[in-house]
This record gives C-alpha cells, sequence and structure tokens, in this order.
C-alpha cells in the first residue's frame, strides 16, 4: 500500500444511492471487504487505475488489494 498522503486523511462521503447500496450489504465479508477498501481510499485517494469512460461525474477507479483481489471506487 503507498501512503502518499500522509497526516490528515481524506474524508469519505456517500450519495444517497451508495448509502442505499451499503444498507442492503448484509455479508460479513464483503462489509470487511469494503472497511478495507475505505481505509485505503482514505489515505490513499489516487490509489487505483482509471477505468475508461469514466470522464463527467465521479471518476471510477479499479483498485485491488492482496485479500479479495478487487473492488471498485470513486475517487
Amino acid at each position: 500500500m503507498r501512503l502518499h498522503h500522509r497526516g490528515r486523511r481524506a474524508r469519505i462521503a456517500f450519495s444517497d444511492a451508495a448509502a442505499k447500496q451499503l444498507e442492503a450489504i448484509t455479508d460479513e465479508a464483503e462489509l470487511h471487504a469494503l472497511d478495507r477498501v475505505l481505509v485505503v481510499l482514505s489515505v490513499d485517494p489516487d490509489i487505483g487505475e482509471p477505468l475508461p469512460g469514466t470522464t463527467s461525474g465521479p471518476h471510477l477507479r479499479e483498485y485491488s488489494d492482496d485479500v479479495d483481489r478487487s473492488a471498485s471506487c470513486t475517487s
């Protein structure tokens, strides 16, 4: 994990649609994976590779870790 942004962590906010998706997650493994991704994003918001075709709105990025192998996120 790269630690470029030492000090304060980024603030993460969820849209209404994302909040509804979060409420629908019941699997403990999925919640744990999401928690890990959010921690990584809070430390390094630019982590991962940009996904093609996301020029408007939030920019989607693909992030992979050693545990889950992949998770999509926005930054």
